[in-house]
Formats: structure tokens, C-alpha cells, sequence
């Protein structure tokens, strides 16, 4: 492996670690960003002739902790904090360190997008362009959130830490939500020319999982891991040989982690018995129900559309609507359903799934043209490559002759 090639591995597996340890010691953020970068850096002019180090991770740790220490010396009153610092350094990066990042980056101090966007930029390392695509947002307005978002965590004296338990609960919500977005972008990325992001998707997993163990009374904690695991047991069925795109229904269930599926299922049940039903976990119930069917066609369609309808009284949201009128389709019929998404039209015309779900109900009632049209429009607004060129086939089987 070239240099090169080791630093980019080493960012793309460790950064949110490293970054993590790094913060926790320094007590910010922005400094710490700033010595891993410059650590990076040093790196790639260094190993080509001295060789990539046997613990990468822990060179760019240690070298930007002392990247950072230069930068505190030059500074007026950096001498006393230099040598309160240097009695500590930073050990190796743990689970602890990214999860203690995550905290940090969704502090109620900072407005709902600002969490979201520093944390998907120092948690899944991502560039604020990509953020930006991935929200439909300028790059500049994404670039200032993110700079606006660490100054106030600096400004308040925010600790890169797990918050104590009695304030836990008071940052689930949100720290639930950003770990679901990481997942979801390296399940289906929604910038650049990658169409998945195995090591992002992972790295979700693992907080998930973190999470439920930090919080073991918290059900909505434990549903988020379990869903999680259940799209996770699917990865491996969800590109062909080509790394073309494989639905759901079409997926070679046989690739399909079994034991993850039932370790999953089971963690959902512990959830449930707490009796405090929430969309984590009524979204895990719905991918439980597909992941236990042994087929697409004898799926239960009757509990998917029924836990579809628990999650809209308490999530609702026209996505929702949208899952729910495809369970509807296989219970009452294309018809009934097209009905239902055609009712979704003023709110989702711009969602390239609609389009998708109404070109497959108008297919099944033969009317092709109308459904060539649909994916058409789906198509002119899907970003990833992937689904790209899942709706280019599906338009032209739809459009030949």
C-alpha cells in the first residue's frame, strides 16, 4: 500500500477517533481539527522515506497532539496550559472518544442543523460540500454553519465528553438522529461518485450499538442499533457481481446474515418490553418483518402497513404515507395505492422515490407510458450512482418494445 493510499485509509477508518481523544484533551474542537490536519500533512511528507508506521492511528495522534502543543506555547498564556496538558497526553483513540464526539457535536447549545452538519463533518468526515449536497444547501451556508457551530461550543467552554447520566436524555433525540444520518450515508450516499460507504456505514453501526449499551433503560436507543443491524445484515445482497443495485425484493436472501437478524430481533424485543414504543423502533419492526419473511411475495404486508400506521401517529410525515401505500398495494391493490401516493403529489413531486413508487403501482396496471415518464423524473432527480443506473435499466425494460 503507498503512503498516500495508508493516510486515506487511516482518516477514513480512524478520523472520528482520533479526532474524538484529541478534542477530549484539548477542550476544543477547532484546535484539535486543525493539529490532526496539520498531522496529516506531516505524514504524508514523512513516510515515503521513513516508512508507514506500524500503529498509523497513533502517529497522527501523537503527532498532532503535539502540533497542538506547539500552537498553545505560542500563544500568551500558553505556557501554564502547555504544562497542565503535557502531564496527560492522549492515549489510544476508543469507541468511547468518537461517542463522546458525537455528544459534543449535539449539544443543546447549537441549533438542529449546526449539530447535524459539524457532526457529520467530525464524526463521518465529511467535506462540507458534500453536506451540502447531501442537504440541498450553498457550500458557503453549510462552511459557516460548521464554523459558527465549533466557535460556540469554544465560547461556552463545551467539554468533548459522554454528558453525566442525568443529562443523557436531554441529547438523545438528537444524537439519535445524527448516528442514523451517518448510517444512512454510508448505506446509500447521497454526494459524489461512490454509491455506498462500507466504513461510514460501520461507523454508524457502532455508535448505535454504543449507545444502546451507554443508555440500556432508553428503548429508542436499542431500536436504532437493532434497525441498524438489520439493513447491516443485508449488505452484503444489496450490490450484484457488477455493483449494480439489487431491491429489496429481488435480494438473494440467502446472503443474509442470519445470526445478526436474530440478535437483532431480539435486542427489538428487550425494547419493546419496556413499553415505550418510539419510530426507532417501530422502523425496526417494520425491517424485522422483512428481513423473517422468507420471501418479497409472503411478506406480511397486513403488519407492515399496520406498524406503518403506528409510525405515522407517531412520526408522521409523507414519507411515511409513501412506505405505507406500498404495503397497501400488496394488500388492496395497485390501484388503491396509486391513489394514496397520487394524494402525496404537492408534497413529494420533488422526491425522486415517489416518482420510483408511481412508475412501479403504473406498471402494474399497464400503463407504461406513464410509468416511463415516472422514472424519467426520478431519475433527473437521483444523485447516487447506483440508483442511477437501477432507474436507467428499469427505464429502458419499461420503454423497448
Amino acid at each position: 500500500m503507498d503512503v498516500e493510499a495508508a493516510v486515506e485509509q487511516t482518516w477514513r477508518t480512524g478520523a472520528a477517533g482520533m479526532l474524538g481523544v484529541l478534542a477530549r484533551r484539548l477542550g476544543d474542537l477547532d484546535r484539535a481539527e486543525e493539529a490532526l490536519q496539520e498531522a496529516v500533512a506531516e505524514a504524508l511528507r514523512r513516510w515515503p522515506s521513513e516508512g508507514v508506521p506500524g500503529n498509523p492511528p497513533g502517529w497522527l495522534v501523537t503527532t498532532a497532539w503535539h502540533k497542538a502543543l506547539d500552537a498553545i506555547r505560542r500563544e500568551a498564556t500558553g505556557r501554564e496550559k502547555v504544562a497542565a496538558l503535557a502531564r496527560t497526553p492522549p492515549a489510544a483513540p476508543t469507541g468511547d472518544d468518537r461517542l463522546a464526539l458525537v455528544f459534543a457535536c449535539c449539544h443543546p447549545a447549537l441549533p438542529e442543523p449546526a449539530r447535524m452538519a459539524l457532526t457529520l463533518h467530525a464524526v463521518a468526515g465529511l467535506p462540507a460540500d458534500a453536506i451540502a449536497a447531501a442537504f440541498l444547501l450553498p457550500r458557503a451556508t453549510v462552511a459557516q454553519r460548521l464554523v459558527r457551530a465549533k466557535r460556540n461550543l469554544r465560547d461556552r467552554g463545551v467539554r468533548v465528553e459522554v454528558p453525566p447520566a442525568e443529562e443523557l436524555g436531554s441529547r438523545l433525540t438528537a444524537v439519535l438522529t445524527v448516528v442514523y444520518l451517518i448510517y444512512n450515508e454510508g448505506y446509500l450516499a447521497a454526494s459524489g461518485d461512490v454509491a455506498e460507504r462500507r466504513d461510514l456505514a460501520r461507523e454508524g453501526l457502532d455508535l448505535a450499538r454504543q449507545l444502546a449499551d451507554l443508555m440500556p433503560r432508553e428503548p429508542e436507543a436499542a431500536g436504532l442499533a437493532a434497525l441498524l443491524e438489520l439493513h447491516e445484515a443485508r449488505a452484503a445482497a444489496r450490490f450484484d457481481d457488477q455493483g449494480r443495485l439489487v431491491l429489496l425484493e429481488e435480494q438473494d436472501r440467502s446472503r443474509w446474515e442470519l445470526p445478526m437478524i436474530r440478535y437483532a430481533v431480539r435486542r427489538l424485543g428487550r425494547a419493546a418490553a419496556l413499553d415505550r414504543p418510539g419510530p426507532y423502533q417501530l422502523q425496526a419492526a417494520i425491517a424485522a418483518q422483512h428481513a423473517l419473511a422468507p420471501s418479497w411475495p409472503a411478506t406480511n404486508w397486513v403488519a407492515v402497513r399496520t406498524l406503518y400506521d403506528r409510525l405515522q401517529a407517531v412520526a408522521p410525515s409523507p414519507v411515511v404515507t409513501l412506505s405505507r401505500a406500498v404495503a397497501t398495494g400488496f394488500v388492496d391493490g395497485p390501484a388503491v395505492a396509486l391513489g394514496e401516493v397520487e394524494a402525496l403529489a404537492e408534497r413529494l413531486s420533488g422526491y425522486r422515490l415517489w416518482h420510483a413508487t408511481r412508475a412501479d403501482l403504473l406498471l402494474r396496471l399497464g400503463r407504461p407510458g406513464e410509468a416511463a415518464a415516472a422514472l424519467r423524473r426520478a431519475l433527473a432527480l437521483a444523485t447516487n450512482p447506483a440508483e442511477r443506473d437501477l432507474l436507467t435499466r428499469r427505464l429502458a425494460a419499461v420503454s423497448s418494445p
